[in-house]
């Protein structure tokens, strides 16, 4: 009985403990003509956060089927991060999209929409259709 409960309590801790986060930025990639961005400066950049600063995976969703082109939605929780942390990502996040926006073709290539103010909670991201866990692409 003793160790029904002990595995019991060892789940549920586990269960209660794993990173959930309540709070989402999110990224809007959309195209002009010839279909949307690669994620590839945007998860590089989570990574690269990620391993200078030792820390646990980031939840990361997409929502995809946002338009004819393959426009998506990326969905990045902040929970995990302190407050310091949170304004140094969200900082870095901005400079990675402003910069990648500036190197495309203006007259073809799609773009990044990034409002660092903007989020959304846990509940109205778990509204959202067409919503999955981000695998990153593999480069062309």
């Amino acid at each position: 009985m003793k160790k029904t409960f002990l595995i019991i309590g060892i789940f549920t801790c586990a269960f209660f403990f794993a990173q959930k986060s309540e709070t989402y930025l999110y990224l809007d990639y959309n195209s002009m003509c010839c279909g949307t961005p690669s994620t590839n400066p945007v998860m590089t950049y989570i990574e690269t956060f990620q391993s200078k600063n030792k820390r646990k995976p980031i939840e990361v969703y997409r929502q995809s089927g946002l338009g004819r082109e393959g426009e998506f939605k990326l969905f990045i929780g902040i929970d995990a991060l302190s407050k310091s942390k949170r304004k140094q990502f969200i900082k870095g996040l901005e400079e990675t999209v402003i910069s990648q926006n500036n190197k495309r073709n203006r007259s073809s290539d799609g773009s990044v929409f990034f409002t660092p103010t903007q989020s959304l909670s846990k509940e109205n991201l778990n509204k959202l259709n067409n919503l999955t866990i981000y695998k990153k692409e593999k480069s062309k």
